[in-house]
């Protein structure tokens, strides 16, 4: 079963083993990687600062279901129950991660929050120091970092937003359409949060929905004719962009309707061009259906705020009683690790997966990149490749 542990200042070693592989984040990398490295004889310790594992997808809308397969979604060593279906629902894969955890007797400490994660010994040694809530230090061999990609509610700085007199929420607070039955909402934002979002609202009783769209996204079908587009993104993966965004480009032309008439019209740059960027296609949930019929309303991107009106960019002027923000989130790794120069301009890892940086060995970094692949499918081959770099260092 898995073991819930209380640390009390440096943790013990235990066995040959001097000190631990801390990995901070109990979500599904964090879980995955823990388990690889105790399949192969090294002692990992999970460090999550929420009470319970899969703290992120608990906060989730309650609608949400994986976007990939359940057979290509299982982590490291334990498939996802078949009775959960092909696309599992969100409170199916947080019991997932609950028995996966209880499965691998997984060593989890719970309301524990690391702080910082700095270098230790007088030469830079090959030890890590771990500053954690409670005034812990804990001495590390090696850290993974998987505290997760959706960590801090991410919200634009609008002019005029702290005047404005209506409602706004994060989509991270979003649960279901109940409390905005007969409301106009606008919701902020067309990744797949926003569109299902706003698909979600519409069907559930909204009176007005509209979709504030700063760049069409790439709409995909989840699957055709039972062809999952998880699939087909795995087998893009390796293809040159500029041929993966012509492929697609022609595969949208015939599978998904031109929505431009609609105020939706097909994005310009190509698909994977955009996902290499950090924005992954959007997968129809209803979207498509709820544009076609006017159900949800596609509406030029927020410029500001102004009393009780919304600004759009394109000058029209609108009174929601309602906005959600499916802006995006924050990693939130400066404070954690800023100082070790491995983080880019944009606050994401230099690496992900199993490549340490030069002058910073045994720290690695899971769970932030979004392939067309498949998160989880990524994550979990990123565990099974940073279990091994470590033992292979290990000696």
């Amino acid at each position: 079963m898995a073991t819930e542990t209380t640390i009390s200042g440096v943790h013990a070693a235990r066995g040959s083993q001097d000190h631990p592989v801390y990995v901070i984040g109990g979500g599904p990398a964090g879980l995955a990687v823990a388990h690889t490295l105790r399949a192969r004889g090294v002692r990992a310790v999970v460090l999550e600062k929420s009470g319970r594992v899969g703290s992120a997808w608990r906060e989730h809308y309650d609608r949400l279901r994986l976007h990939t397969t359940r057979r290509l979604s299982a982590l490291p060593g334990l498939p996802i129950p078949r009775a959960y279906g092909r696309w599992v629902a969100r409170a199916d894969v947080v019991k997932y991660l609950e028995q996966y955890a209880e499965h691998h007797g997984l060593e989890i400490v719970t309301g524990v929050e690391v702080s910082r994660v700095e270098r230790t010994g007088s030469d830079g040694g090959d030890r890590w120091l771990l500053r954690a809530s409670g005034g812990r230090e804990l001495v590390a061999s090696a850290v993974v970092v998987a505290a997760g990609y959706n960590h801090t509610p991410k919200l634009p700085r609008w002019p005029g937003l702290d005047a404005w007199q209506g409602t706004l929420l994060h989509a991270r607070a979003y649960r279901n359409a109940a409390p905005f039955a007969g409301k106009d909402v606008l919701v902020v934002g067309v990744g797949n949060t926003g569109a299902e979002i706003a698909v979600d609202l519409a069907e559930g009783g909204a009176a007005r929905v509209r979709l504030a769209v700063r760049t069409p996204p790439h709409i995909v079908r989840r699957t055709t004719a039972g062809w999952p587009a998880q699939v087909t993104g795995i087998l893009c993966r390796r293809l040159p962009v500029r041929l993966v965004d012509r492929l697609a480009r022609r595969i949208a032309r015939m599978g998904v309707p031109d929505l431009t008439a609609h105020g939706l019209p097909r994005p310009e740059t190509g698909l994977y061009t955009r996902a290499k960027q950090g924005a992954i296609p959007v997968q129809d949930v209803g979207l498509i259906n709820a544009v076609r019929k006017g159900r949800v309303e596609p509406v030029a991107a927020v410029a500001s705020f102004e009393d009780h009106k919304v600004v759009l960019a394109d000058g029209t002027l609108i009174a929601p009683d309602v906005v959600i923000a499916a802006t995006g989130y924050r990693q939130a790794l400066e404070d954690l690790v800023g100082h070790l120069d491995v983080l880019d301009e944009r606050g994401l890892p230099r690496t992900n997966g199993p490549r340490a940086l030069r002058h910073t060995p045994g720290l690695f970094f899971t769970g932030y990149v979004t392939p067309i692949s498949g998160t989880l499918r990524e994550v979990a081959r990123d565990a099974r490749r940073i279990a091994r770099a470590i033992t292979r260092a290990a000696g």
